[in-house]
């Protein structure tokens, strides 16, 4: 199997979930997708992060990006999963559950690291752009929830950077001052951004957010 890398198209693949088959690339359509995995149903890490991923649905909604999980069990422990989630968690799990019990899906996206275990996925986060393309990965250990804010973050990151040739700085939030990217040149830079930019130095302009 070949590495996945970043720009990479992600893997398609049809597979059962908590809210019927789905085709993936149909299934995400003409918007942005996150795909996190669980290394397994019924730990308390996951639990936490499903409840998590729950809450901020509006958020990822306002931005357009479906939210859909993976792990390694079946159907029914999933259903029954959500259920303890939404009771400990207070909050309603309305998005997909992949059931991945041949690890089909999770070897595409090479998400079995034998060293840290042979039969769980690790956490995994994909983003995938409307194009398909794998946005961002980021591994993490099973002991550390990830940080969905620092996800919603980088969406909203790329996304500028999509819609406007803009980057952003490191710690940037959602409002702060973007940087112009290297292949836009001044004289398009004094077309493309009204609000004006600084010339910190020649390769570092710096614009309020578009």
């Amino acid at each position: 199997m070949a590495t996945l890398r970043l720009g990479d198209i992600a893997p398609n693949f049809t597979a059962n979930t908590t809210e019927g088959v789905i085709h993936f690339h149909d299934w995400i359509g003409e918007g942005w997708a996150i795909l996190f995995s669980h290394p397994a149903d019924y730990t308390p890490v996951c639990t936490t992060e499903l409840g998590a991923a729950s809450k901020l649905k509006p958020e990822f909604e306002k931005r357009n990006v479906k939210v859909i999980a993976i792990s390694v069990d079946g159907i029914e422990d999933h259903l029954n999963w959500i259920q303890d989630i939404n009771e400990t968690q207070q909050t309603s799990v309305e998005f997909p559950l992949i059931a991945d019990p041949d690890r089909e899906v999770s070897e595409l996206f090479d998400m079995i690291h034998p060293n840290a275990s042979v039969t769980h996925t690790v956490r995994s986060v994909f983003i995938i752009g409307p194009d398909k393309k794998i946005k961002l990965m980021i591994t993490y250990p099973a002991s550390t929830g990830r940080n969905f804010s620092e996800l919603l973050r980088v969406i909203d990151s790329l996304q500028l950077t999509a819609a406007h040739s803009v980057a952003t700085p490191a710690n940037w939030q959602y409002g702060e001052d973007c940087i112009i990217v290297p292949d836009v040149s001044n004289e398009e830079a004094d077309i493309k951004f009204p609000k004006g930019y600084t010339v910190v130095k020649p390769y570092l302009r710096v614009t309020p957010q578009p």
